[in-house]
């Protein structure tokens, strides 16, 4: 994809203090205009993010819709079985095309009928005839990259990017240590939140349990988030927290809302830069995996699929999605909150806890890099 911004314009604010010495990203960059188109052009425009389960298009002729920071995407597997992945974009007026997912030999857009194959190539276009030197060939689906990690897709919308593999790094053997196992998992269900805050509002806030104590009650109930016990490290691409589970809980003598038991022994959540985040809950076979929409500069979309174990009991995974459900909730309201505050101006740059929050201190200096 052509990133069409000049990278000397529409520079964001500056900073009034730097971030090596634990300052925030100024408040401005949160509701900044600027910022948030420089951040779809150098960040969206080119990161490999999480797209939806891939057993949507695991049959020769399905197709998958989804959304990739701003920009539409279908994905697509075609009688020749070769998995692709195109700009969801039809090349007559930019009417999306593909909606949801399902079985089809070709993609045609509502608007004009303009018809694709699931190659990305037009087939049929009504009336072309009419048109002197009308060339299909000039006019097939912009081309995206895409690949999987088990049951997951993944889309970068730049066509030439590196290899998946690349951007997960030692992610898959840190996922496959806690005891997960892909070959047992079901797809469950998907959601999607609307959340009225940035989303760097909403991944600083996933980023720390600093704020576990005072704002989850019921889950430091259930993880030892003391900060000798759960364990933040940062990779080159991305940041992981893995928390112990409490032997209070695994007895139930503490109250807590969730009794974890199970292959999972710990608590894992990852975060996948710039905006996917994967989330193992201790107790069965379970796993989640979140991409996180920017809409305008204050408001985000969370989109959540879950897979569980084929033999996990439907009263567990109920308990889990509960459980889940609760801690959710819990962070919107403080995300809301922050942005809030944040658009209130009154604290230009905060000040991170350099050891509690070196997850966020290492976000926002990744978001600085790619937009300053």
């Amino acid at each position: 994809m052509t990133i069409s911004a000049d990278s000397s314009t529409h520079a964001p604010p500056p900073l009034e203090h730097p971030l090596e010495d634990g300052w925030t990203l100024p408040a401005t960059w949160y509701s900044n205009a600027s910022v948030a188109e420089r951040e779809r052009e150098l960040i969206f425009s080119r990161s490999w993010q999480y797209a939806g389960p891939a057993e949507h298009v695991s049959e020769p002729g399905s197709f998958a819709s989804t959304q990739i920071g701003h920009i539409p995407i279908v994905i697509t597997r075609a009688r020749d079985g070769v998995l692709r992945a195109f700009v969801n974009v039809c090349r007559h007026r930019a009417y999306v095309i593909a909606r949801e997912h399902g079985c089809r030999e070709t993609l045609q857009c509502p608007y004009h009928a303009w018809t694709y194959n699931l190659d990305g190539s037009l087939k049929k276009v009504p009336r072309s005839e009419r048109e002197k030197d009308f060339d299909p060939d000039n006019f097939s689906l912009l081309p995206a990259s895409v690949d999987t990690w088990g049951p997951f897709l993944f889309v970068n919308p730049d066509p030439d990017a590196a290899p998946l593999q690349e951007t997960l790094g030692e992610l898959p053997n840190i996922v496959a240590g806690s005891g997960l196992d892909f070959e047992q998992l079901e797809f469950h269900s998907h959601g999607e939140w609307p959340i009225e805050a940035n989303w760097k509002v909403a991944l600083e806030n996933y980023l720390e349990c600093y704020h576990c104590p005072a704002a989850h009650p019921g889950f430091s109930k259930v993880i030892n988030v003391d900060p000798d016990a759960y364990a933040l490290s940062v990779s080159p691409t991305f940041s992981s927290q893995i928390g112990p589970v409490r032997a209070a809980a695994l007895n139930g003598t503490n109250g807590a809302p969730y009794v974890p038991t199970g292959e999972i022994a710990n608590s894992q959540y990852h975060y996948l830069w710039p905006a996917t985040t994967i989330n193992i809950v201790p107790g069965p076979q379970n796993i989640s995996i979140e991409r996180w929409i920017p809409d305008g500069t204050g408001k985000t979309v969370e989109v959540t699929d879950y897979w569980f174990g084929r033999d996990v009991p439907r009263e567990i995974v109920d308990e889990v999605l509960a459980f889940d459900k609760q801690v959710g909730q819990e962070d919107v309201d403080l995300v809301v909150t922050v942005q809030a505050g944040l658009d209130s101006g009154t604290v230009p740059q905060g000040r991170i806890m350099r050891e509690s929050e070196q997850l966020i201190a290492d976000f926002q200096r990744r978001v600085y890099d790619a937009i300053a």
